[in-house]
This record gives C-alpha cells, structure tokens and sequence, in this order.
C-alpha cells in the first residue's frame, strides 16, 4: 500500500510541473543559504545591522521597561543549555523559514519591488508568529510576546535579519544577528525572568 502512494506521489510531482518547479526553488533556497560561507564584508555589514539594532532598541526597551538590566545568575549549565537550545530555536528554525524559505536568495533575479514585497511579508508574518506560537505551543509566552514593545523589536529584528540574508544569501548571517539578540535578552536584559518567571 504506501509503494503504491508513493508511486502516486511522484507520478503527480512528474505531471505537475508548477508544484515540481516551486519544490525545485524551495531546494535550492535551502541549499544554497545553508552552504553559503559569509565573507567579511557580509559579517562586517552583520555587525553594523547589529549595531543599528542595538542603538535603537535599548533606548526602547529600557524606557518602556521591556528590558532591565538583569544578569541570570544560575549554573553555568544552564547558561550552555540556553545558549545552546537558543541557537537552534528560535534562531535557525525561525531564520530557515522566516528568511530562506520566504525571501529570494541572492541567485534568484528578482525585481527591487518583489524584494521589497517578499520582504514586508516575512517581516509580518514573523511578527504575527509571535503571539501566535503563544497561542499554541509557548502558553508561557504569552505576556511576552504580545507586549507591544517586543513586537516593535520583533520587527526591527525582523528587518535586520531579512536585510543580512538578501546582502549575504548565507542563513549564517541572520542566525547569528537572531541569536546574539535573543540570548543577550534572556542572559542580561530580564528576558529569561520574563518567558520563564
């Protein structure tokens, strides 16, 4: 029985050209982005993103009392753990699909405004995704992730992390822009005291 689904599966991905064609871009955007190495340039650009970012969220977060000054004190362990875990989720997860499966990689000839419309989707969709995940898997977060001041910082994260993988076509440099973010938050800024109390 699943030999004769599977042969009914790659009989329609044959005859259907358009789901094949679009199957065939989604493999190469991941391919591509995960096997392309940033130069200097793209990490040096990285790092001015993260600057930019910087600058303007502190002041936010600090005035609104999103974010305090607040280091975590408990065991290294758990400081690897968080390191580690934020690494892989939310950074390369969220990255893979808010980035390289929504955005045009740089080999893909797009017009400026399709890039600039590709790019207003994955930033809204990865603002809405938030207090959705709140809804659904991360109940914890719900306070949190419908705050309004850390949804402007999910969209300016957003932004940066689409502007750093359209420059770079690399998943790296985004990843790392999401997970210095993230774990600078929940290391230092009261994040990890916020999600988990």
């Amino acid at each position: 029985m699943t030999n004769t689904v599977g042969i009914m599966v790659a009989l329609y991905l044959l005859i259907n050209p358009t789901l094949t064609a679009g199957l065939q871009r989604i493999a190469h955007r991941l391919s591509a982005a995960v096997l392309s190495i940033p130069d200097a340039e793209a990490w040096l650009y990285t790092a001015i993103l993260l600057l930019i970012f910087t600058i303007l969220a502190l002041p936010v977060g600090f005035q609104w009392r999103f974010i305090e000054l607040d280091i975590l004190r408990v065991s290294r362990r758990t400081i690897i753990s968080i390191v580690a875990t934020a690494f892989w989720l939310p950074a390369v997860t969220e990255e893979l699909f808010f980035r390289v499966l929504l955005l045009p990689h740089t080999s893909e000839l797009l017009s400026r405004f399709e890039l600039w419309l590709w790019g207003c989707i994955s930033v809204l969709l990865f603002i809405f995704y938030h207090p959705l995940n709140a809804l659904t898997f991360f109940p914890r977060g719900r306070q949190v992730f419908f705050h309004p001041v850390f949804l402007v910082l999910a969209a300016w994260l957003g932004i940066i992390c689409s502007i750093a993988y359209l420059q770079s076509g690399s998943l790296w440099t985004p990843v790392v822009l999401h997970w210095l973010v993230v774990i600078v938050w929940l290391l230092l800024l009261g994040g990890y005291k916020k999600l988990y109390g």
